[in-house]
């Protein structure tokens, strides 16, 4: 029986993760942890998550449960997913991450972390199709050249507080280093005004708000008489969730190392 216990639970993610995890054998609530403050704190998960009962408080203090869960699922914040690390490896968890907004100071963290004994999984996005996606993203910019201009667009829902999403910020990673590119330099976000020709050596990347979006992601290559688009639509929460779990399962049995989804997936 895998002991997992997520770390914002009472978010759109947290909540589906523990849904699914009510419904799989093999699988156990065992904490389900809130910022402080937040009202669900008190409240059962599983009534939170819109399912039956599972005995399981949500509470604010992971230290209290990690010392019996086999691994944390972390969608919080960037402001804590640190310390989260730290926890979890200090009681022998593995942990994780699909928390978004992490910085290059975040990441580099991540890595001394997991070269220090820490488990972990960090992927931008959990589901399947997108981490395909990453991996035609690289094959199709390594093939295509730089004769092919890149632009990167994505949409989600009004609420989403970061942008450009992690995703779009992970295909712009992908395809720049496969483009011999700075992800940084080379980006551009949006244009306004009167920017000038279009370099080869650039990638624009741009995000778009509203609604209930989910998550849309296209990769476009615009070349001289054609047009290659690669495009992601989620249209539900449950596919993250259930590479969230997958994820869970895949650093239950790894030694200490700082893993993504390829790495979960055998991409």
């Amino acid at each position: 029986m895998l002991r997992i216990t997520v770390i914002g639970a009472a978010g759109r993610m947290g909540k589906q993760i523990i849904s699914l995890i009510r419904d799989r054998e093999g699988l156990r609530l065992v904490g389900a942890i809130e910022a402080s403050g937040i009202a669900a704190i008190g409240e059962d998960a599983g009534i939170y998550a819109g399912v039956q009962p599972m005995g399981i408080t949500i509470g604010e203090d992971l230290g209290s449960v990690a010392a019996g869960t086999d691994v944390i699922i972390d969608f919080s914040s960037p402001a804590t997913v640190i310390r989260n690390v730290e926890i979890a490896t200090e009681h022998n968890s593995g942990i994780v991450i699909g928390t978004t907004g992490l910085d290059e100071k975040d990441r580099d963290t991540l890595k001394s972390l997991s070269e220090g004994g820490a488990r972990i999984v960090f992927a931008p996005n959990m589901s399947v199709g997108v981490n395909l996606l990453f991996v035609l993203a690289e094959q199709v910019s390594k093939t295509l050249g730089e004769e092919y201009h890149i632009e990167i667009v994505e949409m989600h829902h009004s609420e989403k507080k970061d942008a450009p999403s992690g995703t779009a910020d992970q295909l712009l990673r992908v395809v720049a280093s496969a483009r011999g590119l700075d992800s940084k330099a080379d980006a551009r976000h949006g244009r306004a005004g009167i920017v000038g020709a279009r370099s080869t050596a650039e990638i624009g990347v741009h995000s778009l708000r509203g609604g209930d979006v989910v998550g849309d992601h296209h990769v476009i290559f615009a070349g001289e008489g054609e047009r290659i688009e690669l495009t992601h639509r989620a249209s539900s929460r449950v596919t993250f969730a259930a590479g969230a779990l997958r994820a869970a399962e895949f650093i239950q049995g790894s030694g200490a190392g700082l893993y993504d989804m390829r790495d979960v997936l055998g991409l």
